[in-house]
Formats: structure tokens, sequence, C-alpha cells
């Protein structure tokens, strides 16, 4: 199929019905309608990290800029890109041995092209697996950083509100206090009166999700990200029956997600394996890893 002489909504449709598409994005995002996506929520290969996709760190932000430069062609201007990335350290080249600053490095590249720096989140992962990294203790975290393409970005934080530890009479209790504001000497404080009619706490921007080993379990992909995480930023970043694309689909699990939470949704792969993995979770809405335990460091 000629991808250029097809409507880009019909394209789109296409995508949608078939929900993970077979191909390279970088073909298919141009195809897409502009401005008709609400998020784009993905986990990109990472740097020299995975033997299906090798990419050197000092290329990383080349490679990956005119993935974003098509995403943000294609994203409503009340739309976001959720992009989960992780650090690398070096194991050649001018920084071997250290941290290499590609993810710093994209992020302002990104910024450069127009979008949007709305917050940078810590994805907390309690059980990671150790690793060999020299002198510094294992990863136990990644980034995930909101962009948005315009000022006011779709977000419902009431959809991820942190339930608060407080029973039921304590909070029926504050909600009730007239002097609510606690001021401290330096002058700041915050009226509880007014947090405890929110039904939740702001869960903050560091979010505890178990990391997933469900491709040890059935889900045949390498990387698989745990289903909780993207639970957690599509709710919050994308209206119901919105459109939802992931341009690294994988084994499919922000589609299963999407879907599940009443998301429009579909995305691309290039491997023929991790598509039909895709698609068969997706028409049966697998979560064969444990669901995401969302925590926060308040709550």
């Amino acid at each position: 199929m000629a991808l250029r002489s097809v409507p880009s909504q019909q394209i789109l449709d296409q995508v949608l019905a078939e929900g993970v598409t077979l191909g390279d994005a970088l073909e298919w995002l141009p195809t897409l309608p502009r401005e008709s996506i609400d998020l784009f929520f993905t986990s990109p290969p990472y740097a020299d990290a995975r033997s299906y996709s090798r990419i050197h760190p000092d290329n990383y932000v080349e490679w990956f800029l005119p993935f974003a430069r098509e995403m943000f062609d294609a994203c409503a201007e009340t739309g976001s890109l959720i992009l989960n990335i992780k650090n690398r350290v070096a194991n050649s080249g001018p920084f071997k041995g250290q941290r290499h600053p590609y993810v710093y490095q994209l992020v302002l590249a990104m910024q450069e092209m127009g979008w949007r720096w709305i917050e940078t989140y810590i994805w907390a992962k309690p059980n990671a697996v150790p690793g060999r990294f020299g002198p510094r203790t294992k990863d136990s975290f990644e980034y995930v950083y909101h962009f948005a393409r315009g000022a006011k970005p779709y977000f419902d934080i009431n959809q991820i509100r942190t339930p608060y530890k407080a029973d039921m009479a304590e909070i029926a209790r504050r909600s009730m206090d007239q002097l609510g504001r606690r001021s401290t000497k330096a002058g700041f404080g915050r009226d509880r009166t007014k947090t405890y009619l929110l039904g939740g706490a702001d869960p903050g921007n560091v979010v505890s999700v178990p990391q997933t080993y469900n491709q040890h379990r059935g889900v045949a992909h390498t990387a698989a990200m745990p289903e909780g995480l993207a639970e957690f930023f599509i709710r919050a970043a994308s209206p119901e029956d919105g459109v939802v694309i992931d341009p690294f689909a994988g084994s499919g699990t922000t589609v299963v997600v999407a879907r599940r939470f009443d998301r429009r949704s579909g995305g691309f792969e290039i491997h023929q394996e991790y598509v039909d993995e895709a698609r068969r979770r997706i028409a049966d809405d697998i979560a064969e890893d444990l669901p995401g335990i969302l925590q926060s460091d308040v709550g």
C-alpha cells in the first residue's frame, strides 16, 4: 500500500482497527491526520540496550528527533507526548564508564523543536534487576518526560489521585475545619479544608510501579512495560474516547491499557513477532503481569 496516496483519516482508522500495525513508525506517522492525536505514550528502544535495536548513545538524539518531529505535527493542540527513557552508562567513546548525557541532550533538543517540557517524572522500580555498572548501585528508576504541543495540554489529575491514609472519620473532621490553613514560619502552607474535598492527594511526580517480568510468562518481548505505568499516564493525560498512539508498540501494553480505559488506541511495531503478540493480547485484554501498584511520595 502506498501510504501517501491513502487519505489520512483512513490511515488512522486502519491503525485503530488493527491495534498494532506492522511497519516503521517513521513511515506511518507522517500519514496520520495533522493535529489529531490526543496522546503519544511510548517507550522507545533505549540507547545501546537491546539486541533488536542498538542505537549508540552518541547517535541517539539524531535518531529520535525525526520521530519527535512527526509526532509534533500529528499531535492535537491540547495533546501530549509522554516519553519513558532510561539513562545509560557508556561502554565506548569519550564518556566510557560514565553516565551518558543523551537523555538530557534529547530533552533540550525536543524543547528547541517546539515541544513544551511540562514535567519530569521518576518511575521508581522497587524490584529493579541488579546490574553490572561498576562503582555504582543498581538502576532503580527511569525517567518519564511529559511534553505538550500547546500551552494548555489536557491533564486530569483527579484520575490519578492517591487515596488519603487517614480514615473517613478524620477526613470528614478535617473537611469541616474552619482554620484549615497551616502556615510555616517561612510563610508557606496549605488549606487542608480544600485538599480533603478532592478525594485524594496529588500523587506527585515520583511514581512507584513494580517492574514486570511478564516476558518470561507468555509475553514475547524482552522489555515489556508494566501496565500500571501506562495506566497512570494514559488516565491523566488523555480524555475518554481520545486517541492514544504508541509509535514503538512492542507487545502492545499501551494499546491494551488505553482500550481498557475507553480510549481509542493503536500503534506501530517493526517486528512481526511482536505485532502478533500484541494483537493477541489486545484481543484478549491480557494482563499477564501483576497489576501495577501505584504509590507516590505523598499520601
